[in-house]
């Protein structure tokens, strides 16, 4: 663990409490707001990583760590991407891509014990795992953190114990191996009930449960629609080369500017077959043929195409360390 954490921190916990997305009511107050919270988590933390799962936000979020590293001459955290064995494989295609292409460290976070068992028996997602098969720190989770009473779980993502063991299990790993004391997350205030209450700089330091660290949470503020506004509007334009300055919103593949494809964006191609949430491969369908930013985002439910399992259990899971 960093000595003396949080000691040599001078970070307001309270930044953003009671606010919500209508407190920033332009892309640019958004943005700017993103800058301020981002340039004082690289500054104030001495090891921080940024989450990255090949989705829209934690790409957003790396996108404002990447520029504000440029601007102020910082250097650009790890990227910790948690492998739960069950994404699709456009997202591994799309991280190793962009990593490659903006010259990251990736840090692969996996629960080997879970992954190594589900190998070796020829285990395919939903099938039964015996909660005495796994090594002590997995029962410790199950049995005295999750109190689940089974003999055995279902080898899914988007259930409770899935969830916990596959993701939160498998970070707060890579938190400790690598004294990792200040996460930089994509979650947003309009994601979930569960979030709403977030603030900037978030704290989790309880050692019972997880290393201690802070989380960093620079898009709090951003909605959907700003997300892809964000995109289409300054990401996208200022990273690809080629692309109208003022920006373009594509209306499918076959729409983007001559000379630029798919695979010269930095949003995973899920998003242009409709999808707007990326969980596992196994629970989460697309939520209508049009891209994401196309739909009705308004009226309609960002995870509607995820299980609901873990949606349900957002907040407890949360507790025990959860994004």
């Amino acid at each position: 663990m960093t000595e003396d954490f949080p000691d040599y921190l001078d970070v307001d916990y309270t930044d953003g409490k009671g606010e919500s997305p209508e407190d920033y009511s332009t892309l640019d107050a958004k943005i700017e707001k993103a800058i301020e919270v981002t340039r004082r988590g690289l500054e104030q933390y001495e090891n921080p990583a940024v989450m990255w799962t090949g989705g829209k936000d934690s790409t957003l979020t790396l996108y404002f760590i990447k520029e504000v590293a440029r601007q102020f001459d910082l250097e650009v955290p790890p990227a910790v991407f948690i492998d739960h064995y069950q994404h699709f494989d456009e997202i591994h295609d799309f991280v190793e891509k962009w990593a490659d292409e903006w010259d990251l460290e990736v840090i692969y976070a996996r629960n080997e014990d879970v992954g190594e068992y589900v190998e070796e028996h020829g285990l395919e997602p939903g099938d039964d795992v015996p909660i005495e098969e796994l090594n002590e720190q997995n029962r410790h989770h199950v049995r005295d953190l999750l109190e689940y009473e089974e003999d055995t779980f279902p080898f899914l993502l988007d259930t409770y114990v899935g969830n916990h063991l596959l993701k939160t299990v498998a970070l707060n790993n890579a938190l400790e191996e690598y004294d990792i004391d200040g996460v930089i997350s994509g979650v947003r205030w309009d994601e979930q009930e569960a979030r709403a209450d977030e603030t900037f700089f978030s704290p989790r330091h309880d050692p019972d449960i997880y290393p201690p660290h802070d989380r960093i949470q620079p898009i709090l503020q951003f909605d959907e629609a700003a997300v892809w506004d964000a995109f289409w509007y300054v990401v996208v334009p200022e990273t690809v080369e080629g692309y109208p300055e003022e920006g373009h919103v594509p209306q499918s593949y076959d729409d983007l500017p001559e000379g630029i494809s798919q695979e010269d964006i930095p949003i995973s191609p899920k998003y242009f077959e409709g999808f707007r949430s990326l969980g596992s491969e196994i629970s989460t369908e697309r939520s209508e043929e049009e891209p994401a930013w196309l739909q009705d985002l308004d009226n309609t439910t960002e995870r509607a195409g995820r299980a609901q399992d873990k949606e349900d259990l957002m907040e407890r899971l949360r507790d025990l360390g959860y994004m």
